[in-house]
């Protein structure tokens, strides 16, 4: 093997392997630090720190870092989110962004819920950063705009309150327990007639990608891979009843949206 491809290579697996370092110290390496020193008091104590810390916020949430990561579908799910709010009458009506996520998903869902008419888009995170850092995307949209330090478990929000909520990967990295209160509470504040998006990971149709993705959720995302089976969310909310649900997969079945359409009372 020529010396110069010989760097390359070793470049190439330095790279690769630094990054991979850096991502799992400032997500599960750091909650089990932090489990390990000290016990879980806060509602927010199961945040990893890039999504808290606001220089970690904006050195990661760089797009082609984010594409990367779901595997250059990222695009591909935001469109058929937006695809949906566009073609709903949101008239003078709300609509919610549960948690803040990184990329442009909120400034393209902010933008579909406007030309459709949206009268407030509500933006709720439990971290202050993520929506400070969400509201300097959102400039152009200020008079649309509110943001709300709000527990997605937990919410202030009445009940039919809203007639969208975006859930933009959020349940693969609640504590199982959370996974279900996320989902029901995401349902209580849709009004009659109201869809909830859910964007999240989903088991692979392929053996390939599932060993791939089995191992990334070991390592990186344990609480993800109950995604797969106990806590599907797709079960999770037709055993809430009321709803109609529907799931569509992407890349082979690594990826879902699940619309759920609140029944009119």
């Amino acid at each position: 093997m020529p010396v110069w491809l010989s760097y390359v290579a070793f470049s190439v697996v330095f790279i690769l392997a630094g990054t991979a370092l850096f991502f799992f110290t400032l997500t599960r390496g750091a909650l089990l630090a932090r489990g390990a020193f000290s016990a879980v008091t806060h509602d927010a104590d199961h945040v990893y720190p890039i999504y808290s810390n606001m220089r970690l916020i904006k050195l990661v949430d760089f797009q082609p870092i984010i594409a990367a990561i779901l595997l250059f579908q990222y695009d591909r799910l935001v469109s058929s989110i937006t695809t949906g709010l566009r073609h709903m009458n949101l008239d003078g009506k709300n609509v919610l962004i549960t948690s803040c996520a990184f990329g442009n998903v909120i400034p393209r869902v902010v933008t579909a819920a406007v030309e459709s008419g949206a009268n407030k888009v509500l933006v709720a995170d439990i971290i202050q950063n993520e929506l400070d850092h969400a509201q300097g995307k959102l400039g152009d949209f200020g008079r649309h705009m509110q943001y709300l330090k709000e527990n997605a478990t937990a919410m202030k929000l009445a009940d039919r309150s809203v007639d969208a909520n975006v859930i933009f990967f959020l349940l693969h990295e609640l504590p199982h327990h959370l996974k279900g209160q996320a989902l029901s509470e995401a349902c209580r504040v849709l009004a009659p007639g109201g869809k909830l998006y859910l964007a999240e990971f989903h088991r692979p149709d392929v053996w390939v990608l599932r060993a791939l993705s089995w191992t990334y959720f070991k390592v990186f995302e344990p609480l993800g891979l109950a995604l797969w089976d106990s806590h599907d969310p797709l079960a999770q909310l037709q055993a809430m009843g009321g709803l109609s649900c529907e799931r569509h997969t992407v890349f082979f079945g690594n990826f879902q949206i699940i619309v759920a359409t609140k029944n009119a009372a």
